[in-house]
C-alpha cells in the first residue's frame, strides 16, 4: 500500500469501519467525515489525495460522489 500520512490513515480506517469496501457499499464524504470526526473540507482534500494514490476509488453520482477502498 502507498505511504499514508496520519490523516490519510485515519480516513482509510474510517472508510473500512463504515463498510465502504466495494462499489456497492460506497460512502459519501459526509459519511466519512462524520465517522472520523474531522472537518468535511479536510476529508475532501484527503479523499482526493487517496484517489491519486490509487488506494480508494471515486464514483461520480448525481448528488454526492461516493468513495470506497480498493482491495
Amino acid at each position: 500500500m502507498a505511504d499514508l500520512n496520519p490523516i490519510e490513515s485515519l480516513v482509510m480506517q474510517a472508510m473500512k469501519d463504515i463498510g465502504a469496501t466495494s462499489e456497492e457499499k460506497k460512502k459519501t464524504a459526509d459519511d466519512i467525515a462524520k465517522k472520523c470526526n474531522r472537518p468535511k473540507s479536510m476529508v475532501n482534500n484527503t479523499l482526493v489525495s487517496l484517489v491519486q494514490k490509487n488506494v480508494i476509488k471515486r464514483v461520480a453520482r448525481e448528488k454526492a460522489s461516493g468513495y470506497y477502498v480498493i482491495g
